[in-house]
């Protein structure tokens, strides 16, 4: 209970706010860096965005359903970084680099 007190003390548009900015950095992690693993981490990064505001948002209009859909996210997010971690230890085998530019070469 104390948690939706916190989240109603501070007004919804700062949380808005925080996670448009969390979101940006990660969309510009994403499109502007060539490491594999920080494009993961970037991709999480937006996850944990939109995670943000739906706890937000839910805390906000006194319905817990956005944050058990918080939950469904955190468990895909989780089984998508480790399939992708794991493709990216098998090409990082192969390979021996994790950039982007690299990978070109794994083409048919």
């Amino acid at each position: 209970m104390a948690l939706l007190s916190i989240f109603q003390t501070v007004p919804v548009h700062y949380y808005l706010v925080v996670s448009a900015m969390l979101f940006c950095i990660g969309v510009l992690g994403v499109l502007y860096r060539r490491n594999a693993i920080i494009i993961f981490m970037s991709i999480e990064l937006m996850l944990n965005a939109v995670n943000l505001l739906l706890v937000a948002f839910s805390a906000y209009h006194n319905d817990s359903g956005g944050q058990v859909f918080v939950f469904f996210v955190m468990a895909v997010a989780a089984a998508e970084v480790a399939v992708g971690l794991a493709i990216l230890v098998a090409i990082f085998r192969n390979v021996h680099a994790v950039d982007i530019d690299e990978l070109k070469n794994l083409k048919w």
